[in-house]
């Protein structure tokens, strides 16, 4: 399912854009507001991404290389690649920002993500391996965009998912039968709370107890935290990445916010050790 979620979306990596929240009830895709440099950027592709079309030894290896990143962390100043981001131009500092789950000597990077957004898709592919490899001190924390309608529906599944336990092992499956295999309908219609629940009945969730959960408490607390995180970070696009509450990653493509956040991590790892 791997292999063939990253090649599918391999070759829809042409340029960086991302999901706007105003456009949240149509399939648009447009560059994103926060991010004017990022226009006419190729976005870089995924390590593990292979030409389209059947899998090759090179997509095999690249594949392989990705899950051996998630098990062995890419040391912290070796990811430290290029110029120190420069802000206003590589990042924007958030006005009385800050985590949205805050931890003890942790530093939150956090990607504010839609899983109807096909920029969102593409990003992934970067992101797992990136995140897999992230320091010991790093607390990476997925939160959904809730921009209304099918956007609320599946930020509530993510939590829902969370509460349940099957989050990990459902995040990438649920962006491939939405923007791959198309058995979710995702921005394109509105898919219903039983179409979501027996989706993530093939993983073993009852459906009636997950469209419950959707609709619990605790998970409409969560989505509202949520939604007043992304408010509060100024977000107004997805995908989006925040390092410790304090600072909106821009970029020129996907890589370079990946880069940029390496940088910006490590600029707060040396503060807390002061």
């Amino acid at each position: 399912m791997k292999i063939r979620f990253v090649l599918a979306l391999a070759a829809l990596l042409p340029l960086m854009v991302a999901c706007k929240a105003q456009d949240a009830s149509a399939d648009a895709v447009a560059p994103a507001a926060e991010q004017p440099a990022a226009a006419n950027a190729p976005a870089a592709p995924a390590a593990d991404a292979a030409p389209e079309g059947s899998a090759t030894p090179e997509a095999a290896s690249g594949q392989a290389a990705a899950q051996s990143a998630e098990n062995t962390p890419v040391p912290a100043q070796a990811r430290l690649v290029g110029p120190e981001p420069v802000a206003g131009t590589d990042y924007l500092v958030i006005d009385g920002g800050q985590p949205i789950q805050p931890a003890t000597g942790k530093i939150e990077v956090a990607e504010v993500f839609g899983y109807v957004c096909p920029a969102c898709a593409r990003f992934q592919p970067l992101i797992g391996p990136w995140k897999a490899g992230l320091p010991s001190d790093v607390n990476f924390v997925y939160v959904p965009a809730m921009f209304g309608s099918m956007w609320d529906d599946y930020g509530r599944a993510f939590y829902a998912a969370e509460a349940l336990g099957v989050q990990e092992k459902t995040h990438e499956a649920l962006y491939s039968a939405i923007h791959v295999e198309q058995s979710l309908k995702g921005e394109l219609g509105r898919d219903s709370v039983e179409d979501i629940a027996n989706f993530y009945a093939k993983f073993g969730v009852n459906p009636k107890t997950f469209a419950d959960t959707m609709g619990s408490f605790s998970v409409v607390a969560k989505t509202n935290r949520a939604k007043q995180f992304a408010q509060r970070s100024k977000i107004t696009g997805t995908p989006s990445l925040i390092v410790n509450g304090k600072y909106l990653v821009k970029g020129k493509s996907y890589e370079d916010m990946l880069r940029i956040a390496d940088h910006l991590i490590a600029r707060e790892r040396a503060a807390n050790a002061k």
